[in-house]
């Protein structure tokens, strides 16, 4: 088959959740014999520095360049729209047209949609080839994500605008979402949960579940380069994003002084692009490191102790736990950021929602070094067995078979 990917950005390289799914998804598309285009956001130059592994597994690669949206802009859709944010977020009129001529020139099989933020180009998919059959991958459940942040910080006077912001998007995200779901041939959801969303969304939508994978073998070669001391606790991924922000500072300002009153060399590492304003004042401590942008978290992953996931809100199938079980690191969790994984507590991972137990489940790990060892090994097999990709791929290819029958 014939199978175009729309996306927000370049599966190369695949630093993000996001393109690490896509990138994943497209590799094994190609693998499997299907000739695979892209059309997504990039400049000349990141597509120059990308151009060589994206020909490994793309026969064509288009690109327009990222659409610029102020803040003022979302104010405006905020106050005089009912609009969700991420209907807008990526909206280009030059992308659409680049689309419109794409879907012209060429006859497609099936056209795969990455992220709820390229839905809006479903209405120029309708207008050119109604007939071709479209599936949604949807990377989280948005509108639950946005009423579980919601829920999360609502309490909270000090995140009252956020929650506000949460609230709304929430109520608008429920309308579009379950629009989308009505409009696209299938929905793929990464987790029974997210699924089990979808469903009650949008009553009698097709919806799949294809988890989110990683390759395990990247992971698991040992890379000793990296030197954090024998009690580093770990937290990875994008720090812009506001369930990052809240687990980071959760961990800190509850969890982190009660490891260190048993284990006083243990040390907090947050590491991430983009780190927000809000984690500023960890700076200050000497117990926390806040490293932003790396250009590789594997590093990182094998020197943690511990790796810590302490995620209150969210939604979707954590590729963070993934990476850090691949690497053979003792993971604990809450049961929010496991969400998903099946993972059984204090066999693949521990898994802790109250401040008090995190903190004893990480000093426990900290203070058993064969503990650590053991846990860490049967993650990595758990996620070997069930995550790496070559066990995610023949679930896309079902969805496929399902929407050309």
């Amino acid at each position: 088959m014939r199978i175009l990917f729309l996306s927000a950005q370049l599966p190369e390289p695949p630093h993000a959740g996001g393109t690490l799914r896509t990138n994943g998804l497209m590799r094994a598309v190609h693998a499997a014999g299907h000739e695979v285009y892209l059309l997504a956001f990039a400049s000349a130059d990141q597509l120059k520095i990308s151009s060589a592994a994206l020909d490994e597994f793309c026969a064509c690669v288009e690109i327009v360049p990222p659409p610029s949206r102020k803040i003022m802009h979302r104010l405006r859709d905020l106050l005089l729209s009912s609009k969700a944010d991420m209907q807008r977020r990526f909206f280009s009129l030059m992308y659409a047209g680049q689309l419109e001529r794409l879907l012209k020139q060429t006859s497609f099989d099936l056209i795969q949609i990455e992220s709820l933020e390229m839905t809006t180009y479903l209405s120029v998919i309708q207008q050119t080839l109604p007939d071709t059959p479209v599936i949604y991958d949807s990377f989280n459940a948005e509108y639950d994500l946005q009423r579980s942040i919601f829920l999360a910080e609502k309490h909270d006077l000090r995140h009252l605008p956020g929650a506000v912001y949460s609230w709304i998007q929430w109520r608008r995200l429920t309308r579009y979402e379950r629009e989308v779901c009505h409009a696209v041939s299938h929905v793929i959801a990464v987790s029974d949960a997210d699924a089990a969303a979808f469903d009650r969304l949008a009553p009698g939508c097709a919806v799949s579940i294809v988890p989110n994978g990683i390759d395990t073998q990247t992971y698991a070669q040992h890379d000793p380069s990296l030197d954090l001391g024998s009690c580093a606790l770990v937290f990875t991924g994008s720090m812009s994003y506001r369930p990052n922000i809240d687990a980071a500072v959760w961990f800190a300002d509850h969890i982190l002084d009660k490891v260190r009153a048993h284990v006083p060399e243990a040390r907090f590492f947050v590491v991430g692009s983009q780190p927000h304003p809000r984690l500023n004042a960890l700076r200050k401590r000497d117990d926390v490191q806040i490293t932003g942008w790396v250009p590789d978290a594997r590093p990182f992953l094998h020197a943690a102790a511990v790796y810590v996931a302490p995620l209150r809100m969210g939604s979707g199938t954590r590729l963070k736990l993934l990476q850090a079980m691949a690497a053979g690191r003792a993971v604990v969790s809450t049961s929010m950021g496991a969400m998903g994984l099946h993972a059984t507590d204090g066999v693949e991972l521990r898994l802790a929602d109250q401040a008090d137990e995190f903190a004893q489940a990480v000093i426990e790990l900290l203070q058993n070094p064969a503990r650590r060892e053991k846990l860490g090994q049967a993650g990595a097999d758990y996620v070997q067995r069930h995550y790496d990709w070559s066990v995610i791929a023949p679930k896309l290819f079902h969805v496929y078979d399902q929407v050309k029958r």
